[in-house]
């Protein structure tokens, strides 16, 4: 139609453009891999695990699927399979140190869908969730999603919890601290310490305030931590809180897109609160989480991916990036290595090591400008195959 507005939304128009460099280096590497084929491209760009489900999930998958189940298929509650939410709510218990009860718990799509759901749950048009940066950039957009406005603020040099900035950042508009530990991009995990001090934070400022400041914690690798450190449950350290979590990473499956919220019994107006989750679980279209996934994931308490194996990858680039010249914090957790860059332009640095086919995410794309994300969860032979070509690069700017 000549002259006809033929665009989409202003706003999803303008999200283009800011949207995640993951996918745009994710598909470039696609086109890459065909030119080059795909053992000459080493590619870090996105977090999509390579290490098999376990075998206890197969196993329990395949006589899922053979089983007679009467109604195996069909809707069930839209919080989830009561069995199901009952062995999440034990695992949860025995993990975060603080006893929930099936009602506690609602099942959802992925992390990703938890959060979408806690957002529209929580927010009213205009309020603000704190959010510390680095972070994973599609939080901004799930917190527009439901009319919200995302507060960013700075971390530590060494990307722990700045309390100073997030006391600083609270206002009578403030609804919410969105915190993920440990942290996509740094694999930082934020200690005891930071979180009991964040815990009394945030009552103080909501006594002052007169209002409850959620606290929320996106922790889908919380399984996936090395070195002993462990990851302080925020179930037990403040009341108001809520875990938005999945399977995606400890059990390999991100295209199940299956995980739950957690939501704290000590939380003021639980139940108002448990009502609204399982609403917008279902107007926001999720409706369910998939059903085989449920039933698969109830008996499997416990279970997880070896994780040694992610250690034994992030040692192997670590080592291999400290021997050509680089220096950086080893992550604690997750599969990510925030490296910083020899010069502020982080996009420039990761286009030069693009040019040698090493395709990595620059940190402006997750509010980390002068760093690069680099994703070890690939094959040992793309971390060594990178590293001279990490080497001569760096060589390029220094």
């Amino acid at each position: 139609m000549k002259g006809a507005d033929m665009t989409i939304a202003k706003k999803i128009d303008g999200f283009i453009s800011q949207s995640s460099f993951i996918r745009k280096m994710f598909e470039e590497g696609v086109c890459l891999k065909r030119r080059y084929g795909a053992e000459n491209v080493f590619d870090f760009s996105l977090g999509n695990p390579n290490i098999n489900p376990p075998e206890d999930f197969c196993e329990r998958l395949q006589q899922l699927v053979t089983a007679e189940i009467p109604g195996k298929h069909m809707y069930m509650p839209n919080a989830g399979y009561p069995e199901t939410r009952a062995a999440v709510a034990s695992a949860v218990s025995s993990a975060k140190g603080i006893t929930l009860a099936a009602d506690q718990i609602v099942m959802t799509c992925g992390a990703g869908g938890a959060l979408n759901v806690i957002f529209k749950t929580l927010l009213d048009p205009g309020e603000e969730v704190i959010i510390p940066a680095p972070f994973f950039v599609e939080y901004r957009f799930y917190v527009d999603n439901a009319g919200g406005a995302a507060r960013i603020v700075p971390t530590r040099e060494d990307f722990s919890l700045d309390l100073d900035a997030i006391r600083e950042a609270i206002t009578d508009k403030t609804k919410a601290v969105l915190i993920n530990s440990p942290n996509n991009p740094t694999g930082k995990v934020y200690n005891q310490d930071s979180i009991t001090a964040l815990a009394a934070l945030l009552t103080e400022r909501g006594k002052a305030l007169k209002r409850v400041i959620y606290l929320i914690s996106d922790e889908p690798y919380t399984e996936i931590v090395y070195d002993g450190v462990k990851v302080p449950s925020v179930l037990e350290a403040y009341p108001h809180s809520l875990i938005a979590t999945s399977y995606s990473k400890s059990l390999s499956l991100p295209g199940e897109r299956i995980g739950y919220i957690a939501v704290n019994p000590e939380i003021g107006a639980l139940g108002q609160v448990m009502d609204g989750l399982t609403l917008c679980s279902r107007i926001l279209g999720f409706v369910n989480a998939p059903s085989l996934m449920q039933r698969v994931i109830a008996d499997l308490k416990g279970v997880k991916v070896y994780v040694e194996l992610y250690r034994n990858k992030r040692d192997l680039l670590c080592d291999g990036l400290a021997s050509v010249g680089y220096t950086f914090r080893k992550p604690d957790g997750a599969f990510y290595l925030f490296l910083p860059t020899p010069i502020a332009d982080d996009v420039r640095f990761a286009n030069a090591l693009q040019e040698r086919r090493i395709l990595t995410v620059p940190g402006s794309g997750f509010y980390g400008p002068g760093h690069i994300r680099i994703a070890y969860c690939v094959d040992d032979a793309t971390i060594l195959g990178a590293i001279d070509g990490f080497g001569e690069v760096l060589k390029e700017f220094k």
